[in-house]
């Protein structure tokens, strides 16, 4: 079984973040993570090859903004919004507003 690492929050750079959404398919990732509790990678609406998004989420993941756990055979990934929104206040507002 797959298992995911997802950092200390406060040990994540501005600039990290800030690197992590300079991509509109990750910020496309991020925005619709935000409206929605929890999601499988199949069911986010982007339209890349499965490496192409495979690379993303990994962005996301190390730059603390996405957390994702295994429940059997799905892989199901949320927004940290409270550790992100504690280190970081305003970014996901941002986000979310386009």
């Amino acid at each position: 079984m797959k298992t995911y690492d997802h950092p200390n929050i406060k040990q994540v750079a501005l600039e990290t973040v800030m690197q992590a959404l300079s991509d509109p398919c990750r910020v496309a990732i991020v925005r619709t993570l935000l409206n929605q509790p929890e999601l499988a990678c199949n069911e986010l609406p982007v339209d890349v090859a499965k490496a192409t998004l495979s690379h993303h989420m990994d962005v996301l993941r190390e730059s603390g903004l996405i957390a994702t756990r295994v429940v059997g055979a799905k892989c199901l990934t949320s927004v940290r919004k409270a550790d992100v929104e504690k280190q970081f206040p305003g970014v996901l507002e941002l986000v979310a507003r386009g």
